[in-house]
């Protein structure tokens, strides 16, 4: 596991995201998350939701599911798959500001509320499917995480988590320069790997159903963000105010130490399907 050196709250990661809120919107827009790419022609706004689409795939949703959204930001996920696959979804958010971006956007069957997922007061065995989309890196204590899905889900329902995680073996200048900055910079507690991710699964009483690693379809996520985000200090100047004086302006460093750490294969972009033992469920598409 790969530790910032610093703790990391849940209250920094509020902080972090309601401080940077209308950054991360001007420069990624309401998906906050990698895209994924197929062709390389894809435009961004379609290869984030290429990745939600693919998330909808592995958990083999079906019209009226009941879903959670673990991490769920500004709410895009829940409503675009709400749209397009039929279901319900409770997200979750530590971020007001989000909460307050969700609520201004309703969709019929999404619900997003401000909360820690750690303590979500959901009930047991009442949701279907489960997904986080970077989110648990944000998780000080992630083998509750998985322990939380476990509970919630009904017997045979899915958790998809899509992850940043370290490589199996990090060189040491990689860990110090690359991973441990990314951290401490985006407000992670932690960078798991994939057999760390798998074992804290298992130890919840989850299935490993598949792992896909997608780091070379996604990597260029960060290209665009740096370019976007060197325009946006041209030319917009609440950017270059944010730069100077923000709580959490050090996340912009973390652009550059994620393109290398991508180039080197320090890091890793895993998607990890997971299954809730007990009733036979119909295999998702792409597990």
């Amino acid at each position: 596991m790969i530790l910032p050196g610093a703790p990391q709250s849940a209250a920094a990661v509020a902080d972090h995201y309601d401080e940077l809120d209308a950054t991360y919107r001007r420069l990624w827009g309401e998906h906050v998350h990698h895209g994924l790419w197929s062709t390389g022609d894809e435009t961004p706004e379609a290869a984030v939701e290429a990745l939600v689409d693919s998330v909808g795939d592995r958990l083999g949703l079906a019209p009226g599911d009941a879903c959670v959204d673990i991490g769920c930001g500004y709410g895009a996920t829940a409503r675009r798959l709400a749209a397009t696959r039929g279901v319900r979804v409770v997200g979750f958010t530590l971020s007001g500001e989000q909460a307050r971006h969700a609520a201004a956007h309703p969709t019929a069957g999404v619900e997003i509320r401000q909360g820690d997922w750690l303590d979500n007061g959901l009930a047991d065995a009442s949701a279907d499917a489960a997904w986080a989309i970077e989110s648990s890196e944000h998780f000080s204590d992630k083998q509750r995480l998985f322990a939380e899905a476990h509970r919630v889900l009904v017997p045979g329902g899915r958790l998809v988590v899509c992850a940043w995680l370290a490589a199996a073996d990090p060189r040491g200048w990689e860990a110090r320069h690359l991973l441990e900055p990314i951290c401490r910079e985006g407000r992670l507690p932690s960078m798991g790997t994939r057999a760390e991710y798998e074992a804290m699964a298992r130890a919840a009483g989850l299935e490993v159903v598949g792992y896909q690693d997608v780091s070379r379809r996604v990597a260029r996520t960060w290209t665009i963000c740096t370019g976007r985000l060197l325009r946006s200090v041209l030319v917009d100047p609440e950017t270059r105010r944010l730069a100077v004086e923000a709580r959490n302006r050090e996340f912009a460093l973390s652009l550059p130490r994620l393109m290398l750490a991508y180039r080197t294969g320090a890091m890793r972009y895993g998607i990890l399907t997971l299954a809730k033992p007990g009733a036979e469920a119909t295999p998702p598409r792409g597990a």
